[in-house]
């Protein structure tokens, strides 16, 4: 089980991304959170290995359609909460 921190930073804000990482999420089985923070959008992400790694690429190759992702970064933290779930917020 791992837990990261993504920060994807350009067009990922009013064109559907958190939706989108949300629908990705529950396809590649992870937990956590996406929301939008001033001028990129927020994910923490727990789940297997592969899932994981599946799910940051699907993210970071521009989940949604009309967005467009510029930059990121991926951090990986230690686990001290775990989500039961996978849920945008506003």
């Amino acid at each position: 089980m791992k837990y990261y921190l993504i920060r994807v930073y350009g067009r990922v804000q009013r064109v559907g991304f958190r939706y989108f990482t949300e629908r990705l999420a529950l396809k590649y089985q992870i937990k956590g959170t996406v929301r939008n923070i001033e001028d990129y959008v927020e994910v923490h992400a727990q789940g297997d290995d592969a899932s994981l790694e599946s799910f940051t690429q699907a993210v970071i190759n521009g989940a949604s359609p009309a967005s467009r992702v510029e930059t990121y970064t991926i951090d990986e933290l230690e686990i001290n909460e775990q989500y039961h779930n996978f849920r945008a917020i506003s």
